[in-house]
């Protein structure tokens, strides 16, 4: 059950009752939770928006609604209230509200709709640049992209995760000049992605300083391009070694895709793709390239395919829809980048439309990564390549793990720092709102008190450790035999959350904001922290224990299960 979905639906026949005869427009009536329980468990606020249109005050409006659902009597409502000008707070009826836990409690899915079933949605994410190893500015795409992924999933989306590599261009031409004159085949063997990007750079230094050599990488380029077999041979050699490269760092961080496809897999697709957009009118020579001019879309024009015949990035992703959309039929295209390429994707997207592409296609762009000292820079020398940023978030993690349980056996650290490693960094991105600027620490990223994949996960263990405590001492107890019972306000503030997750999960999603779940996460966690300095769990009555217990393993499941949504793990022990 998605009580926002509920309560909203049966809030707009009240408002339908009440206004008889309004017209009254989908979305201007809507509940939502509210951010202070003083102000009831849900609120809505439409009585100020249809108060123009019913010729009425707010405060009048409410109080109509208010009467008609006290009324009715409803079996999951306690009571309204109405505030101020006219805001609505309804408070849920506590038995009600444990009987919906309750379902939740024994529910794998923690209540959650498959409201995906039957909808495909393609996640374009991650895409590196062959022959140059991943750097930490990969790590927003590829993590916020996964938990999009895994949260698309949960949700019954058939999904296709599609990493989109750079695997075709100009670079290649000076990239396969560079492996011909500089190779060192030992640095290939032993570090072989390092050393294409060596090879890149001083060829490109070269180009930068003779004309001579930058008319022969145009050359290679030619003969690539036209399929010359050695040039073939040595591109696949590239890809392959990138993609190897490519995959340790993505085992590392739990991520998988069902794709893995490059620019050049749509190569032969651009031709018939051009003629589409000239058969359709949308572009049109201007000094020898191809333009598509977007007045009506309010944006600047497109170059589509240049003045020396070349196509750009424009075309090539303009022919990745068509070919998407014609092996798919995905309802839904998500492509996350950074925030740069804003402008591109509103061109390409508006020239898909043109060419009578139905499917929703979404840009979730995201903000820069920077370092406390700066943005990160080629120039300034200050890019961390994304492997040894891992390696050093695991040392750190190893540091605090020996700290806190110095008596774990060696083996069962090294996994424990491995998966509070990874957490901390995938979780400092995924905390932030992804519009945002996130400025990396390694104290804020590894805090055991904050904000933090470590606080997390270890509020989960010591979740999981009070159930093994009460199995300790009650070895033939049954919990799950006993009723839930909301003695304390803090218990009820805790089913509140519990029942909510649904509604969080989906809104997260909707809004392509992986943050939201992580804030959920972070104030349930804190919700339980209440509840267990604060009232006697093993301690307690029989019953009450039982009740207790089954809540703190209800709180325990839906952690876990979120923290695996945003692609962290939680470990028994930390």
């Amino acid at each position: 059950m998605i009580l926002e979905t509920m309560l909203t639906d049966w809030m707009r026949k009240v408002f339908s009752g009440v206004l008889e005869g309004t017209p009254i427009e989908p979305g201007r009536v809507v509940v939502v939770a509210t951010a202070d329980g003083a102000f009831g468990d849900y609120q809505c606020n439409a009585a100020m928006g249809l108060a123009r249109v019913a010729r009425r005050k707010p405060v009048e409006i409410a109080s109509l609604v208010k009467e008609r659902i006290d009324a009715a009597r409803s079996d999951f409502l306690e009571r309204v209230e109405v505030a101020g000008p006219g805001f609505l707070n309804l408070y849920l009826r506590t038995d009600w509200l444990v009987e919906i836990l309750d379902q939740i409690a024994v529910d794998v899915r923690h209540g959650v709709p498959r409201v995906g079933e039957g909808r495909t949605v393609l996640i374009d994410y991650s895409s590196p640049n062959v022959a140059k190893p991943m750097h930490i500015g990969h790590i927003r795409s590829t993590v916020i992209g996964n938990a999009l992924d895994r949260c698309y999933r949960y949700l019954g989306y058939r999904v296709i995760a599609d990493n989109h590599i750079g695997d075709w261009g100009t670079q290649f031409g000076i990239l396969i000049l560079g492996y011909r004159n500089f190779l060192d085949r030992d640095a290939l063997r032993d570090h072989p992605i390092e050393e294409l990007e060596r090879l890149y750079v001083k060829s490109y230094e070269q180009a930068r300083q003779s004309t001579e050599w930058m008319d022969q990488a145009r050359q290679e380029l030619v003969k690539l391009q036209a399929g010359d077999p050695e040039n073939r041979r040595l591109w696949a050699e590239f890809i392959q070694l990138s993609l190897a490269e490519f995959e340790t760092i993505y085992r590392r961080l739990d991520v998988k895709f069902d794709l893995i496809r490059g620019e050049s897999y749509y190569h032969d697709q651009l031709a018939p793709m051009l003629a589409r957009v000239m058969e359709a009118g949308i572009a049109r020579e201007s000094e020898g390239a191809l333009v598509a001019f977007l007045e009506e879309e309010k944006l600047p024009p497109a170059i589509v395919r240049k003045s020396d015949g070349a196509f750009n990035y424009a075309a090539t992703d303009v022919a990745t829809v068509l070919s998407r959309v014609a092996e798919f039929n995905p309802d839904r295209i998500v492509y996350v980048t950074d925030e740069r390429q804003q402008l591109h994707f509103k061109q390409f997207f508006a020239i898909c439309r043109r060419l009578g592409v139905t499917v929703q296609l979404e840009h979730v762009w995201f903000g820069l990564m920077r370092l406390p000292e700066g943005t990160f820079s080629t120039r300034q020398g200050n890019v961390i390549k994304l492997d040894r940023l891992l390696d050093e978030a695991e040392a750190r993690a190893a540091a605090l793990v020996k700290e806190l349980t110095p008596e774990m056996e060696p083996e069962r650290q090294t996994q424990v720092a491995r998966a509070v490693g990874i957490g901390a960094v995938k979780y400092a991105d995924l905390s932030q709102n992804p519009q945002s600027l996130v400025t990396f620490s390694w104290d804020k990223a590894l805090s055991m008190n904050g904000n933090s994949a470590p606080y997390l996960q270890y509020a989960y263990a010591r979740m999981a450790s009070l159930r093994d405590k009460y199995r300790e001492r009650f070895p033939t107890g049954k919990p799950e035999t006993f009723p839930l019972q909301m003695t304390e306000p803090v218990e009820r503030v805790l089913a509140l959350a519990l029942v909510r997750f649904p509604e969080t999960l989906i809104r997260a999603v909707e809004s392509s904001k992986p943050s939201l779940l992580a804030d959920y996460l972070y104030n349930l966690a804190g919700t339980y922290s209440t509840f267990y300095q604060n009232v006697p769990v093993l301690k307690a009555a029989e019953g009450v224990r039982e009740s207790r217990v089954r809540l703190g393993g209800a709180v325990a499941d839906v952690l876990r299960t979120g923290l695996n949504l945003l692609g962290i793990e939680a470990p028994e022990r930390i």
